[in-house]
């Protein structure tokens, strides 16, 4: 039996790139992370290891609580984080996160990348520029639309904004539970987060939220990238944003609330980052209204992008849409909760920096992907390739989560001593936005661990399947 202690943890292993830590002291169950050898030897450089065996501590988890490929330190749950809770115990803000369904959402075109000079893609990022506002604290340009449909947008998702004039009702079938988490109720948010959603509806955002060109670089399924429509040399584009401003005061406010909740409850939480309350309890059903809308903000929000690249396409090619065969993939929340069904239960399932991916044959796929199971799509860093993969049915070992992307093994703090020679040289050919390096140095390739390696880990495992590798052409990031 191989073990290892990490950072005065016991891991034991337990299968391929399956590491278990073994309950201890109050924690109610087990903790399992997933790595291989290279990226095991980053768990000594964080606190993820700390944070996880808190979330084990947490009343109504069932188990195991999980660390995905791609886990960091984060604020309560690590990211890269799963854990699951039965209907008696609590819900958690810090489980979902200050970035409420932080999500991927994927295009594909019937373009190809060689028809795409350097010159035209310039054009293009500068194009999505004007249309999409990036950066920390920035305002839409849909205003006099998007206030007027903001209730009936975190109410109703999607469908929302589609209404507006923002796609098609097609598209709902390609967006996780169709763009819409249910339970939403405006009442439970605070005024402070509503003037911010309203304002912020259509934003990007900085860190590392990003709009990315892509060439499908190689087909690893022949038979999955077809049903995908996905094709070598295809030009696709991926949209990585949130709930902006409006999820994360929600998250704010709900910190707080669920912290004083948990005393008042005689509850023991660990740390203030894992703020939790009863499930059923006032607190706890607010805090999950409220993160509901949140939900559904960040599902509208990426639509609206959307359109706005399309358009910025439309644009620069001169061409209308539907002659250059956009169409989208698939759309995928992270930091989330929601009832889901797994071994007979109804849990809980918190999602933070994980991704949902329901295996082929699963009755919540979406009827288009029933028989392939859906995309999960992991995107790398803004110099490496990202992935689309589909879940096996051996995913029922995670709750069917996959990890959401590479994942950071620098923290903004130290990324920021990454040299401009360092971060040209990680970049190589990709075209980005950024007047100076100085304002996404954080965001560099150099700052995030081996997307390969992280995507290895499950497919390693026997629990992924690798579609296809897409690399990027030109980024299109906001300054923090």
């Amino acid at each position: 039996m191989d073990i290892e202690v990490i950072q005065g943890y016991t891991l034991v292993r337990d299968g391929v790139n399956r590491w278990r830590i073994p309950k201890f002291g109050k924690m109610r169950v087990d903790a399992v992370v997933y790595v291989n050898d290279a990226l095991r030897s980053l768990l000594h450089e964080d606190q993820s290891l700390r944070q996880l065996v808190n979330a084990a501590m947490l009343p109504g988890v069932v188990e195991p609580v999980i660390g995905m490929p791609d886990i960091h330190e984060g604020f309560g749950l690590p990211i890269g984080g799963v854990m699951a809770i039965e209907r008696h115990g609590v819900i958690s803000a810090g489980a979902v996160g200050y970035d409420i369904n932080c999500g991927v959402r994927l295009l594909r075109t019937d373009l190809e990348a060689r028809d795409l000079s350097k010159e035209t893609l310039y054009k293009l990022i500068e194009r999505i520029e004007h249309y999409v506002p990036t950066g920390i604290g920035k305002k839409g340009k849909h205003k006099g639309i998007t206030r007027r449909i903001f209730d009936d947008v975190v109410h109703n998702g999607v469908e929302a904004v589609i209404e507006a004039g923002f796609g098609g009702r097609e598209d709902l079938a390609y967006i996780e539970d169709g763009g819409r988490l249910a339970g939403a109720d405006i009442s439970a948010v605070s005024k402070e987060a509503q003037e911010r959603g309203e304002e912020q509806l259509g934003t990007l955002g900085g860190g590392n939220h990003f709009i990315e060109i892509q060439r499908v670089d190689r087909i690893l399924d022949e038979d999955l990238a077809e049903a995908f429509g996905l094709f070598e040399g295809q030009v696709a584009v991926m949209i990585h944003t949130g709930s902006r401003g409006f999820g994360h005061q929600i998250a704010t406010d709900y910190t707080k609330i669920l912290w004083e909740a948990a005393k008042k409850y005689g509850i023991e939480v660990p740390e203030k980052g894992l703020a939790a309350a009863p499930i059923d309890s006032k607190e706890g059903k607010s805090y999950y209204k409220a993160m509901a809308a949140a939900v559904n903000f960040a599902f509208s929000n990426r639509q609206i992008i959307m359109c706005d690249v399309v358009k910025a396409f439309e644009d620069v090619l001169k061409k209308p849409a539907e002659s250059m065969g956009f169409k989208l993939v698939y759309d995928v929340a992270h930091n989330i909760a929601k009832w889901e069904r797994h071994g007979g239960r109804d849990l809980l399932v918190h999602r933070k920096g994980a991704t949902r991916a329901l295996p082929a044959g699963h009755n919540q796929n979406p009827t288009r992907y029933m028989q392939t199971g859906h995309p999960a799509l992991v995107p790398g860093s803004m110099g490496t390739g990202s992935y689309v993969v589909v879940g096996t049915g051996e995913l029922t070992e995670s709750f069917f989560s996959v990890n959401h992307g590479a994942g950071r093994r620098l923290s903004r703090t130290k990324a920021k001593s990454i040299t401009k020679q360092e971060f040209e040289r990680a970049m190589g050919d990709v075209i980005y936005n950024a007047g100076s390096y100085k304002d996404i140095v954080d965001e560099s390739p150099l700052a995030y661990k081996d997307v390969e390696e992280v995507v290895d880990v499950l497919v390693k495992r026997g629990v992924t399947i690798p579609v296809a590798r897409l690399v990027p052409l030109a980024v299109v990031k906001g300054a923090d």
